[in-house]
C-alpha cells in the first residue's frame, strides 16, 4: 500500500477533539475575529524577527495597555504644579493684580 492512499477505514476509538498542541498554564484558548491588516502586521513583525508566535505580541501589548490604564491620568498639579502657579502668577500681574 503507498503512504499516500487513504486507508477504507480508521480507528479513531483513541481521538481526541481539541487542540493539537495544549495550552500553556494559564492560558486559554479563544477564537477572536482581528482585522487583516494588524494579523499580516504581527507575522511579519514576527518574521523579521526571526520566528516565535504572533500571540505573544499580542498578549504582551494588552498588557501593557492594562497596565498604562490602571495608571491615574496626570492632573496639572502634580505634573507641573510650579508651571501652573508661574503662569498664573504671570497673568495676574498682566491684568493689574497682585499675586
Amino acid at each position: 500500500m503507498n503512504h499516500f492512499e487513504m486507508k477504507d477505514e480508521y480507528d479513531m476509538s483513541q481521538a481526541k477533539r481539541g487542540a493539537i498542541v495544549p495550552p500553556e498554564p494559564n492560558q486559554t484558548r479563544i477564537t477572536i475575529r482581528i482585522d487583516t491588516e494588524l494579523l499580516d502586521w504581527l507575522r511579519e513583525k514576527v518574521n523579521r524577527a526571526g520566528g516565535g508566535n504572533y500571540q505573544t505580541i499580542i498578549n504582551q501589548a494588552l498588557r501593557e495597555y492594562i497596565q498604562y490604564d490602571k495608571e491615574p491620568l496626570p492632573t496639572p498639579l502634580s505634573v507641573g504644579e510650579s508651571t501652573l502657579r508661574r503662569v498664573i502668577r504671570e497673568e495676574l500681574q498682566v491684568v493689574g493684580l497682585q499675586a
